[in-house]
């Protein structure tokens, strides 16, 4: 096949973004607490500074949303206001004000032949990202990374491509003021899907991991083709189950957070799971507030009997993550009930339980094998500004080196230092 002149200009873009990247790695992993701390606090002011600027460019892609017919969870990870530019802004700062994870000595030890032995975080090296619409990650993924001394190539969304363009210039500003590389934070400037593959494929060796967030097309495609390490989150199947010692107003007040604060995040939940023992008490009034906050309640035939408002469930409902105002039920046989429906149908991102059951919480605990459990809290408290970690990339589903949210400490390595006095092996 013939590569047509926009591939090669595409290919040639990203092995230049490639090497820069590269570049930037060492004076940036060499850059000090400090000097990365300043140029943080300095892409927050920048950030603030630039609200209309980021408000103008944002109105530009939602407009072309609209145009579009994005649907209206789409829009709404979409759309800026000043109110999230200024948590965007504090997202930064909070990460500016992390313990920096570079050079931290995790474990030490002495060998009898006199050997000290250290284990000392370091970072990870240069990181690819790959999101969509959520303008925010721009300044989430480029500010962690350079926490934990990464370079960071940034591939965000066609659709957010006005929004993360005006929010990265701000990093930039911030790199600048800090006399840091200003390749140390890249946005990919094109809407070129072939940017995409040239990233799986490495791009020369310059690229040392890889992190996906968005849908399930995106992660697989990530996860099916990429020759570099990969953190991988799938999607968001969050489960949420109400057991026969739960607090009915707890339950209620938990049920319609979890699903309805914002539905269109990966933590929000999916499919809410009642314990057949309680639901004469406990099923309608959930189900009743779920309909009155605007959720459309798809159920099993058991349910349907027990809330005629809700709509029949398909078998595509139990592994749907909706993103939208819309909620998955089901009556199980207690807390073994839940945790085999669990198992069978999650996606091992987060999963909470409402119960007073000191037992019931922990067989739940212990027997659902997935990155984030919660007892009598919602499934929204999945992210890592939650966790205390200032932000997150991503919540990682997968088992290797990271899991749950992804901060700063996740986006670093280590190495070993040896120190002697003249030792030889014998």
């Amino acid at each position: 096949m013939t590569q047509n002149n926009s591939d090669r200009d595409t290919v040639s873009l990203m092995a230049e973004i490639g090497r820069k990247a590269r570049a930037a790695a060492r004076p940036l992993a060499t850059a000090g607490a400090e000097r990365k701390h300043a140029a943080l606090i300095a892409m927050a002011e920048a950030i603030l500074r630039g609200e209309a600027r980021i408000l103008e460019a944002n109105a530009i892609d939602m407009k072309n949303g609209e145009v579009a017919g994005l649907s209206d969870s789409f829009l709404d990870r979409l759309k800026l206001d000043a109110k999230r530019i200024r948590a965007i802004a504090e997202g930064v700062r909070a990460i500016a004000e992390l313990k920096d994870p570079v050079g931290e000595v995790t474990a030490e030890w002495d060998r009898p032949n006199g050997l000290h032995i250290e284990r000392v975080r370091t970072p990870l090296g240069v990181i690819g990202v790959i999101y969509e619409s959520r303008p925010n990650v721009t300044a989430d993924a480029g500010a962690l990374c350079l926490k934990a001394g990464n370079p960071v190539i940034l591939r965000g969304g066609s659709d957010s491509l006005n929004s993360s363009s005006a929010i990265h210039a701000c990093l930039v500003d911030g790199l600048w003021a800090a006399d840091l590389p200003a390749d140390a934070i890249q946005l990919v400037p094109t809407p070129d899907r072939a940017a995409v593959g040239e990233m799986l494929k490495g791009l020369s060796g310059n690229l040392d991991v890889i992190i996906p967030r968005g849908g399930r097309s995106l992660v697989e495609r990530v996860q099916n083709e990429a020759r570099v390490p990969v953190f991988a989150h799938l999607e968001g199947i969050c489960h949420l189950y109400v057991d026969a010692s739960a607090k009915l107003d707890m339950a209620v007040d938990i049920a319609v957070n979890a699903k309805m604060r914002r539905t269109g995040i990966c933590g929000a939940a999916e499919t809410l799971l009642v314990d057949r023992a309680v639901a004469s008490s406990h099923l309608v009034p959930v189900l009743s507030a779920l309909r009155q906050a605007g959720c459309e309640i798809r159920a099993d035939e058991e349910t349907l009997r027990m809330f005629s408002e809700a709509q029949p469930a398909v078998d595509a409902d139990w592994v749907t993550e909706y993103l939208d105002a819309i909620i998955a039920v089901r009556l199980v046989d207690g807390v073994s009930g839940a945790i085999e429906h669990i198992e069978a149908f999650s996606s091992h991102h987060t999963e909470a339980i409402v119960a007073e059951d000191a037992g019931a919480v922990e067989k739940f605990f212990n027997q659902i094998d997935s990155a984030i459990l919660l007892h009598n809290a919602s499934t929204q408290f999945a992210d890592g500004g939650e966790f205390g970690m200032g932000a997150e990339i991503g919540i990682a589903t997968g088992k290797m080196h990271a899991r749950g949210p992804v901060g700063v400490e996740q986006l670093t390595s280590f190495k070993y230092r040896v120190r002697g006095s003249g030792q030889v092996r014998p």
